[in-house]
């Protein structure tokens, strides 16, 4: 039920292991860019500004090991594609 997402704010979803992912936005009032990511950190794919409240599934015809949900359009602005890499750090404390 999120109503906004600002653009230097994401959601990690890590998944622990590669598998098959469908991602949907029931209850999800924004749109987003979800980028589904491989376990080497590679971008294999990313659906851009879905559209709120769809129950279509999204996702990529292989495994993966985590999704990015950013504010729809980011990908686009930061010039993001697939089989770029994606670093992350764990933030403790609010740090």
């Amino acid at each position: 039920f999120r109503q906004r997402l600002p653009e230097d704010r994401g959601m990690l979803f890590d998944f622990g292991e590669p598998r098959r992912v469908a991602m949907w936005m029931k209850n999800t009032l924004i749109s987003l860019d979800m980028i589904f990511i491989r376990a080497d950190g590679t971008v294999a794919g990313i659906a851009k500004r879905t559209t709120p409240q769809s129950l279509d599934t999204l996702g990529v015809a292989e495994p993966i090991k985590a999704v990015l949900e950013v504010a729809g359009g980011v990908s686009d602005k930061i010039g993001l594609q697939p089989g770029d890499t994606i670093y992350h750090r764990i933030f403790d404390n609010g740090d």
